[in-house]
């Protein structure tokens, strides 16, 4: 399914490790989503987009979102036919949201669960 663009999940351990550099002092990794080439990491502080750009992936954005500038966010489940869930996150400041689509195999639920434990502090 990844290579339709849709994100399924990664071990929050392995993104840990994988990704330590880009993390301050005692953040954590709660969850962690690879889609293609990106990936999109819950820590217990922010959302982290990982933006993989060019034909060889050696160029990357790092995208910071801290959960306090996350306004509000919607999950739409899969459906029947329509076998994608999608996340909308709106940031402070932007009227256009930031949207991501996981795989049926991706638990929509703990995406939600995960951002309403941060987002509604």
């Amino acid at each position: 399914m990844a290579l339709f663009g849709n994100a399924h999940t990664v071990d929050p351990a392995q993104a840990q490790q994988d990704y330590a550099r880009l993390l301050g002092p005692g953040e954590q990794v709660q969850a962690a989503y690879q889609l293609v080439r990106d990936v999109i990491l819950f820590t217990d502080r922010r959302l982290l987009l990982v933006d993989k750009q060019g034909i060889t992936g050696k160029k990357v954005e790092y995208h910071s979102i801290p959960f306090r500038s996350i306004t509000h966010f919607a999950v739409e489940t899969a459906g029947t036919f329509d076998l994608d869930a999608e996340l909308k996150i709106w940031v402070s400041g932007n009227s256009v949201p930031i949207q991501k689509t996981f795989t049926k195999g991706v638990d929509i639920y703990e995406v939600q669960a995960i951002l309403t434990q941060f987002v509604a502090k």
